[in-house]
């Protein structure tokens, strides 16, 4: 297995590597436009001997599931095309400095998926069919939005393990945050903005129940292990009158042994107290997502197959909690063991300045492939 890995090591190419990096980053594929990278990425593989399936997840819309060896593979490579919209469609594609790239979707996450088919196609170029390890690709749609990509992957797929791309900085992250996604709305009476004491404002109704939320200990920043984010804040636009209808998103993100369910009560819980506080207030609360979180620990043979990979590059192995939420919880919920580990950094993923190393990128080649032989 070291003679393999050596020579699968060495078919590595990174200026094949850097090539579909840019050219994945310069393809602009938000969530429900992701035909031109899929048809892009398919189009490596041919001649490979890989086999390379298109699985419908709906009209023009697909993911690639890419597979070596027989049977049905246990260990699978994945990760999502699909970025956000761009902030600006002028400005999206690629653009390097020195050995960090800039561009949509660099680092969540196209700098591990081109890390990825980078890893397999090493691996078709150094070894001959009869002795290529049974694992699995998957490069999927719809992450960014709804997940049903992941969900049209598992109606099909149970692997063991799954290796998910997504910026970690080449954390190994056996444990995931859950997730919880509320929506709370205040309504008011609309009169003309002269005269707010005849009126009731949703907008002050709303700030009043946030700030009634961020003095609980549960949502402390200081002290609490609850991450949460408001997201949006909308209200109605009528020209000059008080707002009656004022709208809040926010992401909560739970450590992974806090269930979705404990923090959704406690919320609502504060909602029923904070209109003890707030005179005429009308709030309605929609919880229209959750995700559980996990932990794997980290003694697995998969942890310990990493664990001298990092050794043979000559890299310290770190673990971490992944703090965002993912396909993996998807995954995790179906009964599929995820880890992820990728090139990159949370912090800037969906961010203008989004960037991922190029060193990273081709660090992270080298570890899926290895996994990769190790695995099948």
């Amino acid at each position: 297995m070291n003679s393999q890995i050596e020579q699968v090591w060495g078919a590595i190419d990174p200026q094949r590597l850097r090539r579909i990096l840019l050219e994945m980053i310069d393809i602009y594929s938000p969530y429900g436009k992701e035909e031109d990278i899929q048809i892009f990425l398919e189009e490596l593989f041919v001649g490979t001997g890989l086999v390379v399936r298109r699985q419908v997840v709906e009209e023009d819309r697909y993911n690639l599931v890419v597979t070596m060896g027989s049977p049905t593979p246990a260990f699978f490579l994945a990760g999502h095309v699909d970025t956000i919209h761009a902030w600006d469609l002028d400005s999206f594609g690629p653009r390097e400095v020195g050995d960090i790239v800039y561009g949509l979707g660099s680092a969540d996450m196209k700098g591990g998926c081109a890390a990825m088919a980078e890893a397999f196609l090493a691996i078709a170029a150094a070894l001959p069919p009869a002795v290529r390890p049974n694992v699995g690709l998957l490069l999927a749609v719809g992450e960014e939005e709804t997940g049903d990509g992941a969900a049209a992957f598992l109606a099909e797929y149970r692997p063991a393990w799954m290796v998910i791309g997504e910026p970690t900085g080449l954390a190994a992250c056996f444990a995931h945050y859950g997730y919880l996604e509320a929506d709370f709305v205040t309504r008011g009476r609309c009169i003309h903005s002269s005269l707010p004491e005849l009126g009731h404002n949703a907008i002050e109704s709303m700030l009043r129940v946030l700030l009634h939320l961020g003095r609980s200990p549960r949502f402390d920043r200081r002290t609490s292990e609850i991450v949460y984010s408001i997201r949006e804040l909308t209200s109605s636009r009528a020209g000059f009158v008080v707002p009656d209808r004022c709208e809040a998103w926010i992401d909560l993100h739970l450590p992974p042994s806090l269930a979705p369910g404990q923090v959704e009560q406690t919320i609502r819980v504060l909602a029923d107290s904070a209109a003890l506080e707030i005179q005429d207030l009308d709030l309605a609360l929609s919880f229209n997502f959750a995700a559980p979180g996990y932990d794997l620990g980290s003694d697995s043979t998969l942890a310990r197959l990493l664990e001298n990979v990092y050794a043979r590059l000559g890299l310290a192995l770190r673990h971490d909690v992944f703090r965002s939420h993912s396909d993996g919880n998807l995954f995790y919920e179906a009964g599929v063991k995820p880890l992820l580990l990728g090139p990159g950094e949370l912090e800037v993923a969906h961010t203008p300045d989004e960037q991922v190393p190029f060193a990273q990128v081709d660090t992270a080649a080298r570890i899926y492939a290895a996994l990769c032989l190790e695995q099948g």
